[in-house]
């Protein structure tokens, strides 16, 4: 970026985490609970059309995981009309956008970053009763968001300055950019704010539109990040906001022909239907639609005989059970040498045992899934389990919580080993040596995080080389990207490998113009 374009931009830091040992620090999140309770619990949320706030066909209640039987707020059934009304009102939005001068972009995103970080504990608190986060993980992706803004706020300004080409004697030719219309951003519950505004930021960056919309159950978290980008000065019409069924909000907004391109992520499964239907050229529509899928994964964590055993087992528990194992890039498959295999099962049996279920309100290490089916769901991973593996630690639980799972001696066959069950269950397999790892970690349809552990040099590389992921981290754990530092985005059937927060993310949002004047 030119000395010109980074006027006013300080180098880039990554937004620092709160220390919840702090007593003070811990007193003010929970009087941020309290706050979030008073002002939010029991009210009704508007959908947002146009601009204007609208209701929808009845509504449906937002419940505390935590809590069976808690409702926290309510928030519209949108209708079919009212989709085609905010398609509408986001393509009447685009006409202006598109032309927003990039340092006004820029500019939005960076008081929105200042508005975030004097919110941010109310913030965490919203996502940790929506999604049962727990205060160190809903800070994680609070603080990711404000890097968020600070990051697109700088890649709006990098993009617009376009690319050089080779000269021609009697042309002047020019590459550039240009916005595709209105991109639609769909979102998954488990993180509610950094996800959907890591896409819609990629969009607003490169002056499109956005229709939003959250997953049912964590529809505040994505509401207070479009309210806070309004604030900061995003037109309204920019982003539309849309809450309700599937039938209404899934497959129609896919297929509707003023949709440009569709941002998505979440299952394989409804990523695998995105494509496929975005695929088909519907009437009236005049391009063919883009998609970009994040999708999963089923990531591996390989442990050579000469890692530092006490680093690698830490990482493990950190990246299978941080928020109940519903990460994308949770650690689900450890693949150690068979020399330090029982030494490391055993070490990582012993802290995950440590691990204290509780209510994430008040902070505990282990909290419920997001609901008592995909509990449910889980256990009947767990069920079967028992019959083709060795269960070391954990299987049970009541309602939404599901204790900490170890199985031992998984077989690359097993479902354990190949499926993603997105939630607190770890498989571990044996490996004859460290090549033999590294086969078997790339023995999967998915590819978006590994983790390997090793002093040597030359295994280091190797495993750079031939790891077969979009997000490879050596003596390190397999969670917890950065924003603008780890690009995040995955291979095979773990999605389009768009790496959200890196150098390139843009281009999927843009399409090349060249211009060519004859002197």
């Amino acid at each position: 970026m030119s000395d010109t374009l980074m006027a006013g931009f300080l180098p880039f830091e990554h937004e620092p985490y709160f220390d919840f040992a702090r007593a003070e620090v811990a007193q003010a999140q929970r009087a941020a609970f309290r706050q979030v309770r008073e002002q939010y619990v029991g009210r009704t949320f508007d959908l947002l059309i146009g601009g204007d706030p609208a209701q929808g066909n009845g509504t449906f209640a937002v419940c505390n995981p935590a809590v069976p039987g808690e409702a926290l707020w309510h928030f519209q059934n949108a209708t079919p009309a009212q989709l085609g009304q905010a398609v509408a009102g986001a393509q009447a939005a685009f006409e202006t956008w598109r032309f927003s001068d990039p340092f006004q972009r820029a500019s939005i995103f960076k008081r929105a970053a200042e508005l975030l970080r004097a919110r941010r504990l109310e913030f965490n608190a919203v996502m940790t009763l929506e999604n049962a986060k727990n205060w160190a993980e809903a800070d994680g992706e609070v603080a990711e968001s404000v890097d968020h803004f600070e990051v697109f706020a700088r890649e709006a300004m990098r993009w617009a300055q376009g690319k050089a080409v080779y000269p021609m004697p009697d042309e002047h030719v020019t590459t550039v950019y240009e916005p595709l219309g209105v991109v639609a951003v769909i979102s998954p519950w488990n993180f509610p704010s950094a996800i959907p505004l890591g896409m819609a930021l990629g969009a607003l960056a490169a002056g499109n539109t956005v229709v939003w919309k959250p997953a049912a159950e964590t529809p505040l978290s994505s509401l207070l990040m479009i309210e806070l980008l309004f604030e900061a000065g995003l037109p309204r019409g920019a982003v539309q906001f849309l809450t309700g069924s599937d039938e209404v909000l899934g497959d129609p907004l896919v297929d509707h022909p003023g949709v440009r391109m569709v941002a998505f992520t979440g299952s394989k499964e409804i990523g695998c239907r995105i494509m496929e239907r975005a695929a088909k050229v519907q009437p009236g529509q005049r391009w063919l639609k883009r998609v970009m899928a994040e999708m999963g994964g089923k990531d591996p964590t390989v442990v050579c005989a000469d890692a530092d055993l006490e680093a690698a087992a830490q990482g493990i528990v950190a990246s299978a059970f941080g928020y109940a194992g519903q990460k994308c890039s949770a650690c689900s498959r450890v693949i150690a040498e068979q020399s330090v295999y029982d030494g490391l099962l055993r070490r990582v049996t012993e802290l995950a045992a440590e691990l204290r279920p509780g209510l994430p309100e008040d902070n505990a290490a282990v909290g419920p899934v997001i609901h008592a089916a995909s509990a449910e769901r889980i256990r009947g991973y767990i069920a079967r389990g028992r019959d083709t593996a060795r269960l070391v630690l954990g299987g049970g639980g009541e309602g939404a919580f599901v204790e900490p799972t170890i199985f031992a001696d998984v077989t690359p066959d097993d479902p354990l080993f190949r499926e993603e069950i997105f939630g607190p269950v770890l498989s571990f397999t044996p490996a004859r040596d460290w090549e033999h790892a590294i086969e078997l970690a790339n023995d999967s349809e998915y590819g978006l995080t590994a983790a390997f552990y090793s002093r040597d040099p030359h295994k280091l590389a190797e495993a750079r080389r031939r790891i077969h992921v979009g997000n490879l981290y050596l003596n390190r754990k397999c969670t917890g990207a950065l924003s603008g530092t780890h690009a995040f985005g995955g291979y095979g059937m773990s999605g389009t490998n768009a790496k959200v927060g890196g150098p390139d993310y843009l281009f999927w949002f843009l399409q090349t113009k060249t211009v060519a004047q004859r002197y």
